[in-house]
């Protein structure tokens, strides 16, 4: 079994630094169904790939643990003993590749990088390559599932034999996607997807695989149009297994809902693009935060008004990151944000990097005194406008961490939804939505009386006429500049 990962980010051969293998290196790992072997086939600045062979013993295979008992999901009849040997197994692309990923590149799963950590949080262009994958429901269904993850899709069948095209196409098909995408998330797709086009596992499912499921489809399962298809073979047609994982991505849709309203998604109606590469203004709003935060160097960090915890997730899978605290003043939330970051099957050690409080963001909370940073994603909306000082007290005048990150919607943007009637808000939530203007001005008066500086710019596709969807403004304490008193809560 075969599957390349290439990439024209330069320098290319930081992809070994992703992946923690040294590109002039060959690697290899023993399964419990074989060897798995990682080579780099081209490894120069400007390309670089990695290729992922699975030698696949049918010994091993036979014996493999999870294969299950005589009656059990996984087993062989007992008057099919050559089908351990002779099958498909060894050549075409299934369950076992996506044991031999999870296995071979762990960290890169994870998203954590020791050498290149930045990187390991940002998209770069990716080329994945499976020569030889076993996918009942064709071509067509490859697509369904990779495309909405923005993956260009390329799914050619491969024909029974080429000598008889009148025998038509085979079962298989030679997949190759493209795009902008983490490592991370490219991984975790393929690590789901692969069993999922196959429809079959190499061993037993048991009710663990509901967490890794629910684990490696952390941020785009539950919102996939074939999240249903996708957990019930995952789960190999068990109901009673995938009607629990569907309920817990019910729940996960519920609290992702939370932290970012917008009822449109401004990407959606925004100038013409290619619709297959572009990622939701959600995921691009998170990514240009992290972004920020880099930028400044800051390790320990408050979410305020964290919400379903979207951000929060992202923020723990990044190392760089020593403290994360997420604020809201749901205590609902805060129990259902626990639940989906898991926090309480976390090791301690990264148990202790996060942490859920309650708090109003209108009050002052000696809690919230001494961060690098906090950041106040698409929240100042929901505050009643007469409010908004005493946030600006709690926040700048007595938490006063060194940055702050504040996004809200661009009301210029609106124009561009359909079917968004004039005047009405993205959400039944806000209070209000701004101009550029708008937002410029109360950002420079909170500056100025909190002693910040700040600087302004925009997340999504930039409309020439009415801006980008999104509005980021960048606070930094300027040390020098004495700050005037707020208002008394």
């Amino acid at each position: 079994m075969l599957i390349t990962v290439s990439t024209t980010h330069q320098p290319a051969t930081d992809l070994g630094y992703l992946l923690v293998k040294h590109p002039d290196r060959a690697h290899s790992f023993e399964m419990p169904t074989g060897t798995a072997h990682v080579l780099f086939p081209e490894a120069t600045p400007q390309r670089c790939t990695a290729a992922l062979l699975l030698d696949v013993d049918p010994l091993r295979l036979s014996g493999a643990k999870g294969r299950g008992g005589k009656g059990q999901p996984g087993a062989m009849p007992d008057d099919f003993t050559l089908g351990r040997y002779v099958n498909d197994r060894s050549y075409a692309a299934s369950s076992l590749l996506a044991a031999a990923l999870a296995k071979v590149f762990r960290s890169a799963l994870r998203g954590s990088s020791k050498d290149r950590p930045e990187l390991a949080a940002t998209a770069i262009p990716l080329e994945v390559r499976v020569p030889v994958l076993r996918c009942r429901g064709g071509a067509e269904l490859a697509g369904r599932l990779f495309a909405p993850l923005g993956w260009t899709v390329t799914a050619t069948a491969i024909p029974l034999d080429e000598r008889y095209p009148q025998w038509g196409d085979s079962r298989y098909v030679d997949l190759t996607l493209a795009g902008t995408v983490q490592l991370s998330d490219a991984l975790n797709h393929l690590y789901v997807l692969l069993p999922v086009l196959d429809d079959a596992k190499h061993y037993w499912v048991a009710p663990d695989e509901i967490d890794k499921l629910l684990r490696a489809g952390t941020g785009w399962l539950a919102d996939h149009p074939e999240h249903g298809l996708i957990t019930r073979r995952y789960l190999a047609h068990r109901r009673a297994l995938a009607g629990q994982a569907l309920a817990r991505l019910a729940e996960q849709r519920l609290v992702e809902d939370a932290p970012d309203p917008d009822a449109v998604e401004p990407d959606a109606a925004g100038p013409a693009a290619d619709e297959t590469v572009r990622r939701p203004l959600a995921v691009r709003r998170r990514a240009a935060v992290l972004a920020a935060l880099a930028e400044v160097g800051a390790t320990r960090v408050l979410d305020l008004g964290c919400g379903g915890g979207a951000l929060l997730g992202d923020l723990a899978r990044d190392r760089r990151f020593t403290e994360i605290v997420g604020v809201d003043v749901s205590a609902r939330l805060l129990e259902m944000v626990e639940r989906r970051l898991r926090l309480d099957r976390l090791p301690d050690r990264q148990r202790g990097r996060i942490k859920l409080w309650q708090s109003a963001l209108t009050y002052r909370d000696d809690r919230l005194r001494g961060f690098d940073a906090a950041v106040l994603m698409e929240v100042i909306e929901h505050v009643d406008p007469p409010r908004l000082p005493a946030l600006a007290d709690a926040v700048f005048g007595h938490a006063r961490p060194g940055t702050v990150v504040v996004t809200t919607p661009n009301v210029e943007y609106n124009v561009r939804y359909e079917g968004l009637a004039p005047g009405a808000t993205r959400h039944p939530d806000h209070r209000f939505e701004w101009t550029r203007a708008e937002f410029t001005r109360w950002a420079t008066e909170v500056a100025d009386r909190y002693g910040y500086t700040v600087a302004f710019s925009g997340v999504g596709d930039d409309d020439p006429q009415v801006g980008p969807p999104t509005q980021l403004a960048l606070f930094n304490r300027a040390e020098t500049t004495r700050p005037t008193e707020g208002q008394a809560q």
